[in-house]
């Protein structure tokens, strides 16, 4: 079965690291503390299949990230569950290296899948990677029949050398000279770029996309290949295994019908793939362009990015750190957990958050159905600034909101800026890190202010 590209979204995070502390020309994207690479691509996913509606088709899940939260489980799980996929649907991790986003790809596109990449990019302090990185998400939907992209070709090609490199117990990473890289991977792009081509009938792509953890292969793209209408790479800098989704992702906001689009991934070789867009795509673009969410960002200091880092140790409110979740009750609160699910009274209609088995309006027991939150937007109708509460980043803000339909719960605010927060304020849930205790990830769901965009739908196979 042919599939082709069905839709894709990105997600960049609040905040920026200023050019005057790492010395770039401009912000780097900083994902918060209680971002990490599961909750970013749950953002990306489910920004995705709001554009779909319910019940959209998802057989399987492929995950890619060169910084998994957890080793020995399997990240992609949380991600479904936050999705609320049919627990038939594969997920699966592809973890290691910035080319694990092509085999999430090649995954998705061979089983009719959903690819997503997300990563949290960490570099010395005054690093090239410091400056240069940045932290973001993407995801991509293959399936059959008419799509926004029809794929024409792909191509890879594998080599051995030394050019980017991390140890396991590392958080930052290490590299080699720049100009033994390009070097290595300039012919190895042409010879790609090339063979692709030639594969599809094509001359020359109108499209070039070309992502490289070596900075001296994305300064010089236009000089390998060129594409006949642009030639670009990551507009966030080296994004890790998002790098390549966020590049095409680029392309794709702004692309024509029946444009080709070549992209090109050197890492540890160079794996390429051919796209021409359909009529489709003007109308099924993701609705927040990659360049508007990059515009939207809100600066942090040099040493609160450290600390989040843990590259620097601040002391934190002398409060009792949390202890660490428990798997049984995890479990059996799992639909709440993740998947942000209320009830709703079917004798009366009346909407609870979180649910419950006896209705507080009518009393009737046991007469609930499901109710997806992650659907639902509200309106706050009280707060509260806590700076004295244990948080790696105070203070702590949180919400009573009123959700459109039914349902009050309390909310802890994401990315807060408490000045801009006001009763009546509109906020919608968003998957976060609670905290970490003991090398368990206390994940649940926060409130953030609504963007205005549709709400993420549930999916099914």
């Amino acid at each position: 079965m042919t599939h082709t590209l069905q839709a894709y979204a990105t997600y960049l995070p609040a905040w920026r690291l200023g050019p005057a502390s790492t010395g770039a020309r401009t912000a780097r994207v900083v994902a918060s503390f209680d971002e990490d690479s599961t909750t970013m691509a749950t953002e990306a996913a489910g920004a995705l299949l709001s554009t779909l509606g319910p019940g959209a088709p998802v057989p399987s899940l492929h995950f890619a990230t060169t910084s998994p939260a957890y080793l020995d489980k399997t990240n992609a799980v949380a991600v479904h569950a936050a999705l609320g996929l049919d627990e038939t649907a594969f997920a699966v991790d592809v973890a290691g290296s910035g080319r694990s986003a092509f085999a999430a790809l090649r995954g998705a596109l061979t089983d009719g899948g959903l690819a997503v990449a997300a990563d949290v990019r960490v570099g010395k302090p005054g690093s090239a990677d410091e400056r240069s990185g940045g932290d973001g998400a993407a995801a991509l939907l293959f399936g059959p029949g008419p799509g926004i992209a029809r794929v024409l070709a792909r191509y890879s090609l594998s080599a051995e050398f030394l050019d980017r490199w991390r140890e396991p117990t590392s958080t930052t990473g290490e590299q080699w000279e720049e100009r033994f890289g390009f070097e290595r991977y300039a012919d190895l792009i042409r010879r790609a770029a090339r063979e692709t081509l030639a594969a599809a009938g094509v001359d020359e792509a109108d499209h070039v996309v070309v992502t490289s953890p070596n900075a001296g292969v994305t300064k010089r793209a236009g000089t390998l290949v060129k594409g006949r209408l642009s030639t670009g790479g990551s507009p966030i800098g080296f994004s890790g295994a998002a790098d390549t989704g966020l590049a095409l992702a680029s392309v794709l906001d702004t692309a024509g019908p029946g444009e080709s689009i070549l992209v090109l991934s050197a890492v540890d070789g160079c794996d390429a793939l051919l796209l021409r867009t359909t009529e489709r795509l003007p109308a099924r673009r993701q609705r927040t362009p990659v360049r508007e969410q990059l515009g939207r960002g809100r600066e942090i200091p040099h040493l609160t990015y450290l600390a989040w880092r843990g590259l620097v140790e601040r002391e934190l409110p002398r409060r009792p750190e949390p202890d660490r979740p428990a798997g049984p009750p995890s479990d059996r609160a799992a639909g709440w957990k993740f998947g942000f699910n209320g009830s709703r009274c079917t004798d009366c209609g009346f909407v609870h958050l979180p649910p419950l088995r006896v209705c507080r309006r009518c009393g009737t027991a046991d007469a609930m159905e499901p109710v997806p939150g992650t659907r639902l937007r509200g309106t706050v109708a009280t707060y509260t600034v806590d700076h004295l509460a244990y948080s790696p980043s105070p203070p702590v803000v949180v919400v009573v909101a009123d959700f459109d339909g039914g349902g009050r719960t309390s909310l802890e605010l994401a990315d807060p800026d408490p000045e801009a927060l006001t009763v009546g304020s509109r906020v919608e849930p968003v998957f976060r890190r609670f905290f970490t205790a003991r090398g368990v990830h206390n994940y649940f769901w926060k409130a953030r202010p609504s963007t205005g965009a549709a709400p993420v739908e549930g999916s099914t196979t």
